[in-house]
């Protein structure tokens, strides 16, 4: 019956022409008195709930979902890129067979004849090219050295517009020269014509092109990819970008094929050398150098055939591993090499190319790494989220680096962590909640601190010992961006004592937690707070002074009538609290509800001892003689105001009812001070045995006549 009531008040609630006026008025006139009213609105509040729980959870499903999504497309990106580079490759691969079915002899001489008429036309093609590529970039700032390259030459430039790729905003107008083994791509001048400023430069053996769909309103646009990074381009019209397409491609396919017969005659046998002449003294050097040379190459050759074919395709290897962000394969190949380097290094010449090569890839893991572990990333995931890329930081021998941006990437967590607590009305609420963010933040970290490098050593890139003091230091400035949240919520508020001291004693017990698992931080939590504590002190000891000073101002030394048994009941089990319980029954209650004790000194007696078990839970060492020059001054205004009295006042019954308050304060609230001084701080206080001590009671004494205090 009740799930049926329930499905017709969801289809009311989500009828299109629903309306709430009609529905309450309706409401209003059927129900049968409050208690009706009263079970319509928790069925509405139930529905509510509900609603609002399947809101939650499919919002949690979609979120879900989407991070899925954007891995699989991340995945997806990464494949497509190495399948387009698969593809130029076997593209390549298949233009540069030789295809002749020429007999052998014809085909070399056919060979022989066009490179010979060849050679003659194309010299003056030749010199004009090399003429125009030096004129063209004289004109970029930044690229002299590319002037001094041999064999370079110009084959193809333009202007482009670049786009930026997520939003497709313009971003900037730009020159692009095709090189034979490169492609340069410089920035306009606005200040200066027809002068640019080099931007970036691409190998061709690197640089990845694809075509982008026209999509109105952009078009003729084609993007360039070179990991970790793409840029996306805009020509003139579609048959401009078709030009740079094809003369993108056909320069990768000639550098591809010029590599390949460089490596080819290399690799082929030398004809024995010609016998000497002995009678041809002048060109024995020159065999010399040219036999050395032979040799070398040869030896070379040796080399290259004698390397494991892993070695030779380890950098290939390393680009698809970080393409595929397979940090742990990547550095564990760099293992690998480094093991098999430490066996057999070969020859000097190709280890030193190999590590060239392969320390072009560590740079790039390394920047991929540090982007992993930067603050811009999500935090979501909590400390344990960049253990994958601080192991593989600290495996490639950069510790430091490693426990340095993790340490910023925690930081950041905590302070973003900080930043979205709602500020409660209730100001200890805000504090429980802030405490428990701050340190199981601080916990989360050192525990994961304590994961990723309790196996780094000192020195070279581990760093063991230096990476905990790190740690401390971290945990330092931490602490003090807590502090600087406590104390604007706590005491820039104006905060009563006794919410400071419950405040500060939940951050207090939150560092002993912690310093049972061995990071103790309370003595700086108490040295960053001590400023705000003293301040407080004193604001809440003028406030007592002049609360007391007020109260004597209108004292008429009158006993107290507290009118009924309940308070007066009351009144004692306050007092007992206070310390004062035993000595304050031998003045209440001997006449019904009368208390032989004046207005002023029990309101004094209670605002006293409530400011003193208040600043207790404040104490610190450094706080002492704040805390007991406050205590002195709040009690003397008492101690003046009943010494005053009893030299002012003529009337024998009055002046005789102030020497009793006086020996209450005397023989009761001062010991009971004293006492719980004591026993907070763990130590007495002279300055208090000095208020007793003397000749202050002699004023007790009606034939004394001489002012002490």
């Amino acid at each position: 019956m009740a799930e049926a009531g329930a499905s017709r008040l969801r289809r009311q609630l989500e009828w299109s022409g629903f309306e709430a006026g009609l529905y309450v008025k309706q409401l209003s006139q059927q129900s049968d008195g409050d208690r009706d009213l009263q079970e319509h609105r928790q069925r509405i509040q139930a529905l509510a709930d509900e609603t609002a729980h399947s809101l939650k959870r499919n919002v949690y499903q979609n979120y879900r979902q989407f991070i899925e999504t954007a891995r699989e497309i991340s995945y997806l990106e990464s494949e497509m890129y190495q399948l387009s580079h698969l593809l130029t490759e076997q593209k390549s691969s298949l233009e540069s067979l030789p295809l002749s079915l020429l007999p052998a002899a014809a085909a070399v001489a056919a060979t022989t004849a066009g490179q010979a008429s060849e050679e003659d036309e194309a010299e003056p093609v030749e010199a004009g090219r090399q003429r125009t590529l030096t004129t063209l970039l004289e004109k970029v700032e930044g690229c002299r050295p590319l002037l001094d390259a041999p064999g370079q030459r110009l084959v193809y430039n333009g202007d482009l517009l670049e786009y930026e790729a997520d939003h497709m905003a313009q971003l900037q107008r730009v020159h692009a020269f095709l090189l034979s083994d490169c492609l340069l791509v410089a920035t306009w001048l606005p200040q200066r014509r027809g002068v640019y400023r080099y931007n970036a430069l691409y190998p061709l053996d690197g640089l990845a092109v694809v075509n982008v769909k026209d999509n109105p309103p952009t078009r003729d646009m084609f993007k360039l990819l070179v990991f970790p990074e793409s840029r996306t381009f805009q020509a003139e019209n579609a048959k401009v970008k078709r030009e740079w397409l094809e003369e993108l491609e056909g320069a990768k396919r000639a550098l591809a094929g010029q590599r390949r017969r460089q490596q080819q005659e290399a690799a082929a046998p030398r004809p024995p050398p010609a016998p000497a002449n002995p009678f041809d003294d002048d060109d024995d050097d020159e065999e010399e150098e040219e036999d050395g040379q032979q040799a070398r190459e040869a030896a070379a050759t040796a080399a290259a055939a004698a390397t494991p074919e892993w070695v030779r395709e380890l950098p290939e290897d390393l680009d698809v591993c970080i393409a595929q962000r397979d940090f742990e394969g990547a550095v564990d190949l760099l293992d690998k090499l480094d093991r098999h380097l430490r066996d057999g290094p070969g020859p000097p010449a190709a280890v030193q190319e190999l590590r060239a090569r392969v320390g072009e890839r560590v740079r790039q893991l390394t920047d991929v790494l540090v982007f992993e572990l930067s603050p811009g990333r999500s935090l979501r995931g909590g400390p344990r989220a960049t253990r994958r890329a601080v192991s593989q930081l600290i495996r490639l021998g950069q510790g430091t680096k490693a426990c340095e941006l993790f340490l910023r990437n925690r930081a950041a967590a905590v302070h973003g962590a900080i930043r979205q607590l709602r500020i409660e009305g209730s100001t200890l609420l805000y504090i429980h909640k802030l405490c428990h963010v701050f340190f199981t933040s601080l916990l989360e970290t050192a525990r994961e601190f304590e994961t990723d490098f309790a196996g780094a050593h000192g020195g070279g890139g581990g760093g063991g010992g230096g990476c905990y003091s790190a740690l401390v230091v971290w945990a330092r400035a931490a602490v003090g961006l807590f502090v600087d949240a406590f104390s604007e919520q706590v005491f820039d508020s104006k905060e009563s004592l006794s919410t400071a001291a419950e405040c500060v004693k939940v951050a207090q017990e939150h560092c002993r937690r912690l310093g049972a698992l061995g990071l103790d931080l309370t003595f700086v939590v108490h040295a960053l707070l001590v400023k705000d504590i003293r301040g407080a002190l004193h604001g809440y000891k003028e406030v007592v002074v002049e609360a007391a000073r007020h109260r004597n101002s209108e004292e008429t030394w009158r006993r107290m009538n507290l009118l009924t048994p309940e308070a007066l009941a009351k009144l004692k089990e306050e007092m007992r609290q206070c310390g004062v319980g035993d000595s304050f029954d031998q003045y209440a209650g001997q006449d019904g509800c009368w208390v032989g004790l004046s207005y002023t000194v029990v309101a004094f007696t209670k605002q006293t001892m409530g400011f003193l078990d208040e600043a207790l839970k404040l104490y610190c060492p450094e706080l002492h003689m704040v805390l007991l020059e406050s205590l002195v001054e709040v009690i003397r205004v008492a101690l003046q105001h009943v010494d005053y009295s009893l030299r002012c006042e003529q009337d024998p019954d009055k002046k005789a009812f102030i020497r009793q308050n006086a020996t209450f304060l005397y023989q009761t609230v001062l010991p009971a001070v004293e006492r719980r001084f004591e026993d907070g701080v763990g130590k007495p206080a002279r300055q208090l045995q000095d208020l007793r001590s003397g000749s202050w009671l002699v004023r007790v004494n009606p034939e004394s006549t001489t002012s002490v205090v």
